[in-house]
């Protein structure tokens, strides 16, 4: 099992836009330290619920503090983007860092960005899969034209830079749902699975994912990655007593709400292609601390924190994204004890 951290860049009050940058900045810098084997950062628009808009600029900027890290999106959403520029800002990238860049690319959700840039949440799956088309062909032959519903370039055109590795970056999908897995295993693209999915749908998940594209003929060995949020402290009951504390110092509703569902604006239910997701972001993210001790989080003590990835690395996954507490106003200074906590007494059963 490979161990991942996971960046939202979430600004709380009182925090100015640098505040953020350095804070995820120097924990960048310590999961190197630590041993953890890559970072990845999260895109959003028009509000602070993550404020790097783009990817690249950061990782570029981390690629330059680090040595060793696997540096990773999660997810670049793809229908806010000119799939062009992707491939070109993700090379450019790569060559960077010398061949450090994990693209994890989603169709996105979040209705109120989908509005600010003017595109239809229910074409979200169309574009995704265009534009992947798009990059794809760009990274992998030396010219390439494309006319679609969506993108064209107008004329072949060949990518500069190119990547540095063959045949292109590692590419992970964003995909939970039954539909969705199966549609990527087919291609044999690997899955990075939702954070808010139950432990049985990502179990169940990565089960699909492996049996499908076992019979689609591809090779075994592909990283599936599931990202969790992960708390892991000295005692059972600490790790209670400090869930109970992180949740009730932090309104949940500022991240499950209308603004994030993939709601269509003209009939106010799920947008087409999101069925799947119905109520999830509307709830208020109002869920039981019993629900997510035992559905949801990684969490606990060192022993039941092991427990819980081996499943998960038994399901099928090889990669675990950890995100220590994108939504807790958490110190610096904790935030590094617990980082370290959990690579000095988790990780070393998986190494």
């Amino acid at each position: 099992m490979k161990f991942s951290t996971f960046h939202l860049f979430h600004r709380f009050d009182g925090q100015s836009f640098k505040d953020v940058y350095d804070y995820h900045l120097e924990l960048i810098e310590l999961a190197e330290e630590l041993g953890f084997d890559g970072v990845r950062l999260a895109e959003h628009h028009f509000r602070d619920y993550g404020v790097v808009p783009n990817l690249f600029t950061m990782l570029a900027h981390a690629a330059a503090r680090t040595e060793r890290l696997r540096l990773g999106t999660g997810i670049v959403v793809l229908p806010l983007h000119n799939p062009v520029h992707v491939a070109e800002e993700a090379a450019q990238v790569d060559v960077l860092s010398g061949g450090r860049l994990e693209l994890g690319i989603g169709r996105g959700y979040q209705s109120y960005e989908f509005e600010g840039f003017g595109i239809d949440l229910a074409e979200a799956r169309d574009r995704f899969n265009e534009a992947l088309e798009v990059i794809v062909g760009l990274w992998t032959r030396e010219a390439y034209r494309h006319e679609g519903k969506f993108y064209r370039t107008g004329t072949e055109v060949s990518l500069v830079p190119r990547p540095v590795q063959a045949p292109h970056p590692p590419l992970h999908v964003a995909a939970v749902s039954p539909e969705t897995v199966t549609m990527y295993a087919e291609r044999g693209l690997p899955i990075l699975a939702d954070p808010a999915a139950t432990f049985r749908k990502v179990v169940k998940a990565a089960e699909t994912w492996r049996e499908t594209a076992a019979r689609a003929g591809h090779p075994e060995g592909a990283e599936l990655v599931v990202a969790r949020s992960v708390y892991v402290a000295p005692t059972l009951e600490r790790a209670r007593e400090d869930q109970e504390r992180f949740e009730a110092s932090f309104d949940r509703s500022r991240i499950f709400n209308d603004r994030s569902a993939p709601i269509d604006p003209r009939t106010g239910r799920a947008a087409q292609g999101f069925e799947y997701y119905q109520d999830r972001y509307l709830k208020g993210g109002t869920v039981s601390a019993d629900f997510r001790w035992e559905q949801l989080e990684v969490i606990g003590d060192p022993a039941r924190v092991v427990e819980q990835i081996t499943l998960l690395r038994d399901a099928g996954f090889s990669n675990l994204l950890c995100d220590f507490g994108s939504t807790r106003p958490m110190p610096l200074a904790d935030m590094k004890r617990v980082m370290r906590f959990f690579a000095a007494e988790v990780m070393p059963a998986f190494k």
